[in-house]
């Protein structure tokens, strides 16, 4: 079976067996499954559902810029491996077992995903309409939260940059074709495998302090138990298998949490709680929002142009993997569409020591990958075989459309050359697609304009920065405070 059909028999198989054992003492508050279609009805969940197509789609457009956008935006992954070293491979080769590995890579992939999904199904079950509507916007917006960070800010995977630190998940025929499809993990910041589950733990914090009460004492405790062993169970896995670095974490949970307050702060206003959407709303109000919240956007996208200068100015000096002996790894060549290309020079940075270069469509690769590591033997006879001579470069151009390449790299261990391989790869998609790719980072940066300037006006007032009751309250409140 192939992953998508794991997924799918999981959603179908578990759903309702995590639904009945995290309500089987409340079943008061449960939805009875003939009820199921006018709850959606009533409640509007069919509107969650789209919004989960819609992340879908704003997913694959922010995966298809990401590499054509690496000529220009480079990457930060140097710094942060200065920063923290090795630890991960020190994890890595700490912990390192076949069972585990086997465990981890299962985790990683489906039950995070159905966490996800579940979490909404599971609130909608269990008759709490303010939660089912904050864990659906959190997988949905923390995705948008993260693209210019994932756009800008690139930083390589641990296993491309760190000698003799294993791929454990990437180089296992079963998953490397699905992963390269669907999700190519060339980015490690941020990690949506921190971000989005610390979401939903913060939600719930939120909304639980909110209402006075604690989150023992919810009834929600069992389930909220549930994501934060599995959040922390996530964290060690991404740095176990090879994708992402220690700094991936705090980050992971900043983003969790502009998002998660971004949303506490605004689903009462989409759901009418206090009133109409735009009560209180009025041309000054607009205004000053606009103003704040503009500066704070501005500032933020100075950074990113700030950023991608320091990049394309540092362009002929870049380094894109770092091999030890007898290491493999390899990048990945996006799709393109028919009559287009892409250009790869692979330069072998080296004095002493070739690079070995394969070329080959992804499904090919399967039978290089199937322990878990790339056969070297094996891949030389699936694809286009190349040696790059030290201070040489290799170009490559892909025509052949809808299809995903591998471009697999090695460095031979008996060359008798230095001790690590530094490799520079640059790909040339043609369309300069930096435009784009602004468009699509300035919801985040509204999102995270809003969430400052929202603090602000609540420090200011003398309120919690949990109170998610709507501006003009404040002032009714006050009103009744002063005539009592």
């Amino acid at each position: 079976m192939d992953p998508y059909s794991i997924m799918m028999g999981m959603i179908v198989v578990l759903t309702p067996i995590i639904c009945w054992v995290f309500t089987r003492h409340q079943p008061d508050f449960r939805v009875s499954w003939r009820s199921w279609a006018e709850e959606i009805h009533n409640k509007r969940y069919y509107l969650h559902a789209m919004g989960y197509v819609v992340i879908i789609r704003w997913k694959s457009l922010t995966d298809a810029l990401n590499e054509p956008m690496k000529t220009r935006t480079g990457h930060w992954t140097e710094a942060v491996y200065g920063l923290e070293g090795e630890t991960t491979k020190w994890i890595q080769n700490t912990f390192r077992n076949d069972s585990l590995t086997e465990f981890l890579n299962f985790h990683y992939l489906f039950v995070y995903l159905f966490l996800i999904y579940v979490t909404t199904v599971y609130f909608a079950f269990a008759k709490d309409r303010d939660m089912t509507d904050k864990v659906t916007l959190n997988y949905l917006l923390i995705y948008a939260l993260a693209v210019p960070y994932y756009l800008f800010f690139n930083v390589e995977v641990t296993s491309s940059w760190i000698p003799g630190m294993d791929a454990l998940l990437y180089h296992d025929g079963w998953y490397t074709v699905f992963y390269a499809l669907h999700d190519p993990l060339d980015n490690a910041v941020p990690s949506l495998h921190v971000a989005i589950p610390f979401g939903i733990l913060m939600l719930n914090y939120l909304h639980v302090k909110q209402q006075g009460g604690t989150l023992r004492e919810w009834r929600h405790w069992p389930y909220h138990l549930f994501v934060l062993v599995n959040t922390v169970l996530f964290i060690f896995t991404i740095l176990y298998l090879g994708i992402h670095w220690v700094v991936d974490i705090p980050l992971g949970m900043l983003i969790g949490s502009i998002g998660a307050l971004f949303i506490h702060h605004l689903q009462p206003r989409l759901r009418n709680d206090f009133g109409p959407m735009f009560k209180g709303v009025s041309r000054t109000k607009v205004r000053r929002h606009i103003v704040v919240e503009g500066a704070v956007m501005l500032m933020l996208l100075t950074a990113i142009l700030m950023a991608v200068n320091v990049q394309q100015e540092s362009v002929d000096d870049r380094v894109s993997f770092r091999l030890g002996e007898g290491d493999s790894t390899l990048e990945i060549l996006q799709k393109i569409s028919s009559g287009e290309s892409v250009t790869s020079d692979i330069t072998n940075l080296n004095d002493a020591g070739d690079l070995e270069i394969v070329l080959l469509m992804v499904e090919d690769s399967v039978s290089a990958m199937e322990e878990r590591s790339i056969d070297w033997e094996v891949m030389t006879t699936l694809g286009e075989h190349h040696v790059v001579a030290p201070q040489s470069t290799l170009r490559l151009e892909v025509t052949s459309p809808n299809s995903f390449h591998y471009v697999a790299m090695h460095y031979a261990d008996d060359q008798g050359g230095e001790n690590v391989m530094e490799v520079r790869v640059i790909n040339d998609y043609g369309d300069d697609q930096m435009g784009q790719a602004v468009l699509l980072s300035l919801p985040s940066l509204w999102m995270t304009g809003f969430v400052v300037y929202r603090l602000y006006r609540l420090k200011k007032e003398g309120r919690s920065w949990i109170d998610s009751t709507p501006s003009y309250v404040w002032a009714s409140a006050e009103q009744i405070n002063e005539e009592a």
